[in-house]
């Protein structure tokens, strides 16, 4: 029999550890709650950090999962309380999967938490440099974003404005605001207050504390300019993942809008027990099933169906 010495036994070890820490895929598997507010713990017990599973940095992306997944929370989100379903969800599907927050105020926590805030003019080139810092750390060619309300105008608006698109494979959006909302009939008193000459009144008391929630509203500024040359990129794939009980994006077919490369997705279509709202896609089961064909639609997977609660998923 062949022997093996000390040094030679030392170097297999060290390899395999080696090829154990830049593993493709995450060993571990992370529990899943199906509830938006898990990520809130998370943010309590480690202000500013991440989620397990999230921002590995020593992620390789894998032959079956090639784009590393950025996740680009919603208005007062942030990287964990945001994502404490999809990020574990993702992370077990053995994605490398990144999270950051974006757009939130220059304070101390618990306000550093709070993103969404800033004009998102502001907020689009840190999830612009967050996402080149992934491509650099990864060696991937492009991401995929998963994205939440803001987020997804976040999200387009560094692929269309600051030369993401050719960053970008998928951009898979829950509740997408893409038309821009009147929930709570903001747009019609927008409108309203431009034909008065008030305009400028509305956009400073609609932005007090939060200054992107005014640019989500139909017919902003931002809206308008965001969508003059069309609400897509030809060159990235969109999945729109709506719901019909959204409060907040009002009508939610404002998320909606066909294009070439687009598929749209209500998830009470065929499943009357889904109450989900706004909130709630973040957290809700049948969601996240669709979120995962979208990234990998050569795998599809059951979409389960059964009762979904509202605001939490």
């Amino acid at each position: 029999m062949r022997r093996v010495s000390g040094f030679s036994f030392l170097i297999v070890l060290l390899a395999a550890i080696c090829a154990g820490t830049a593993s493709s895929a995450h060993a571990e598997r992370y529990p899943v709650v199906y509830n938006f507010f898990e990520g809130i713990p998370a943010e309590l017990a480690h202000p500013g950090g991440s989620l397990p599973g999230t921002n590995d940095w020593s992620c390789r992306p894998s032959a079956a999962h090639p784009n590393p997944v950025v996740l680009a929370h919603g208005t007062g989100g942030g990287a964990q309380t945001n994502w404490g379903v999809y990020a574990p969800v993702l992370a077990n599907e053995g994605y490398c999967v990144y999270s950051a927050t974006f757009g939130a105020y220059d304070l101390p926590w618990p306000m550093s938490a709070i993103g969404g805030m800033l004009p998102i003019e502001q907020s689009a080139p840190q999830f612009a440099d967050f996402v080149r810092r992934v491509l650099a750390k990864t060696g991937a060619a492009k991401v995929d974003i998963v994205a939440h309300s803001q987020g997804n105008f976040i999200s387009n608006y560094f692929i269309k404005r600051l030369g993401g698109a050719g960053e970008v494979d998928k951009l898979v959006g829950l509740a997408p605001p893409w038309q821009g909302s009147n929930a709570g009939g903001l747009a019609e008193l927008a409108e309203y207050s431009a034909r008065m000459g008030a305009k400028p009144a509305f956009d400073a008391i609609a932005g007090f504390v939060c200054q992107a929630c005014g640019q989500a509203v139909r017919g902003s500024d931002f809206v308008l300019a965001l969508n003059s040359d069309g609400v897509y990129h030809p060159s990235v794939t969109y999945t729109n993942i709506a719901t019909g009980l959204d409060a907040s994006v009002v009508p939610y077919t404002s998320g909606l809008v066909p294009g070439p490369n687009v598929t749209n997705i209500v998830v009470q279509d065929g499943c009357t027990a889904d109450h989900s709202d706004h909130v709630g896609m973040a957290g809700s089961p049948r969601a996240a099933a669709y979120m995962l064909n979208a990234l990998d639609p050569a795998h599809p997977r059951p979409v389960p169906c059964g009762y979904i609660a509202p605001f939490a998923g």
